[in-house]
């Protein structure tokens, strides 16, 4: 089956701490969590490194699930590691450790196959790796592009990053990165400010209370699912991501209702991925519960 969508981003061994539990070097990674969700809708290539600490029966999960691993490294040294916990609120996670190892060196390489791919993700990755894709792809459909605050007010990776706005049709930010690339404090300015320096669509990810996207055509808000039980928030924006991006390439329809339904797949995702640990919730996961998910998200957003 030829790749739909390819994402580049990072694979990563978490060591996650909550008031509850501590889980040590667990899958993660941008590309992991993304890559894992969206192959519930189309077929994903993965573009990565890791380094000979990375378990094999991570590969073969990965592999199960139907993703295209043609762009994935493995290379000596030791895999991404990210170190964090969180409070009983579950709000933004406190980084204990962060270290690069391999993916300090990432220089992403796309099999030529992945270069004709119609959808392209570039996760919260160096701003000059993106505009590197960018320019080896040929013409996708769509393009989209997450960022993070470091890149955002660091300023040799800003200046690549505004380089690249122009040439994307989805920039995904949260609320705090929406206001320090556009420089505005209202979530209305920054949206406005947004949109004219380039990305077709803005879809700014506003935690526990959902999510909104914007364009020329108008705004539509996606509400959160109410999880009764948040066990592990980490991945849980890659994963509305995937949700969103995989909901719009299974179809291929860009049309701005497709846009509305692609975010309450998103937020279905996103929901599903706090239930449990790392990738673990989609161990078992089927797609009709994902679709039960979304219509229940669906019925949310009625007014008659």
């Amino acid at each position: 089956m030829t790749v739909n969508m390819v994402v580049v981003g990072s694979i990563a061994l978490d060591t996650i701490k909550t008031f509850r539990e501590t889980r040590e070097r667990i899958l993660g990674g941008s590309a992991t969590f993304f890559s894992t969700v969206a192959s519930f809708f189309t077929k994903v290539g993965m573009v990565g490194v890791a380094g000979r600490d990375f378990d094999n029966k991570h590969i073969a999960f990965l592999r199960e699930r139907g993703i295209d691993m043609s762009g994935f490294e493995q290379v000596e040294g030791k895999t991404f590691h990210w170190a964090g916990g969180y409070g009983e609120d579950f709000g933004d996670a406190t980084t204990h450790t962060t270290e690069l190892n391999v993916f300090e060196t990432f220089d992403p390489k796309l099999p030529e196959s992945y270069k004709n791919a119609p959808f392209l993700f570039l996760a919260n990755i160096h701003p000059a790796l993106q505009k590197k894709v960018i320019e080896i792809v040929n013409k996708p459909r769509l393009i989209a592009l997450d960022t993070m605050n470091f890149w955002i007010t660091n300023p040799q990776t800003h200046s690549i990053l505004i380089s690249i706005l122009p040439h994307i049709d989805v920039l995904f930010v949260n609320r705090q990165e929406a206001a320090l690339l556009s420089g505005e404090r209202t979530l209305a300015r920054a949206v406005r400010k947004l949109l004219e320096m380039g990305p077709k669509r803005l879809v700014v990810k506003l935690g526990e209370l959902g999510a909104m996207t914007a364009s020329k055509d108008g705004w539509f808000f996606a509400p959160a699912f109410p999880c009764a039980e948040i066990v592990d928030p980490t991945g849980a924006g890659d994963s509305f991501g995937g949700g969103f991006m995989g909901a719009l390439a299974e179809k291929g329809d860009l049309s701005p209702a497709s846009y509305r339904k692609a975010m309450l797949y998103g937020s279905a995702m996103g929901s599903i991925t706090v239930e449990d640990f790392s990738i673990d919730s989609y161990r078992t996961m089927t797609r009709g519960h994902i679709d039960d998910r979304f219509a229940k998200i669906m019925e949310m957003t009625k007014v008659a």
